[in-house]
């Protein structure tokens, strides 16, 4: 077979399960899942201050050069619920049930989310955002910038949305 027809699902090593370690915390108003908002957007003025605090194990200095951006990307794991190995559930808007992976639901074979949040500021371990939608307690598994040029995709589709 050649390079560019083999299956990659043979040539691929990794374990089973692979371990994570949380890097921070969330701080925010939501403390359960019921009412807090689902991807409240970028320009939402009245969408939820929160804090998200680096743990003891990750130095600061990891955070040098974030506040230069005006959003960022929040890694997180969803906590509080369990892995759920349902292949289709039900959009929130209504409608047929959908596959799993063409939701964004948090009941996911691995319970990872991703969100877009307003940087306000940086100030030593804490940085302080607008329009989370994470749940107070929600442990973050990584932050990156979030770069226009880069994530976003113009004249993109919206799936089954449209």
């Amino acid at each position: 077979m050649d390079e560019d027809n083999r299956d990659y699902t043979d040539a691929v090593a990794f374990p089973d399960e692979l371990q994570l370690r949380p890097i921070a915390v969330v701080r925010s108003p939501y403390t359960q899942r019921h009412g807090t908002p689902r991807q409240p957007g970028f320009n939402n003025a009245d969408a939820a201050l929160a804090t998200i605090e680096l743990l003891d194990h990750v130095d600061a200095a990891a955070l040098k050069d974030l506040e230069e951006f005006d959003h960022i990307w929040l890694v997180s794991w969803f906590h509080l619920n369990g892995p759920r190995l349902k292949p289709l559930v039900k959009p929130p808007r209504g409608g047929p049930k959908r596959g799993v992976l063409s939701t964004r639901s948090p009941h996911r074979p691995n319970p990872i989310g991703l969100t877009a949040v307003r940087l306000l500021s940086v100030d030593g371990r804490a940085i302080r955002v607008q329009g989370v939608d994470l749940i107070d307690g929600t442990p973050i598994l990584d932050i990156k910038p979030y770069i226009p040029d880069f994530d976003s995709i113009k004249n993109a589709g919206d799936g089954w949305l449209s």
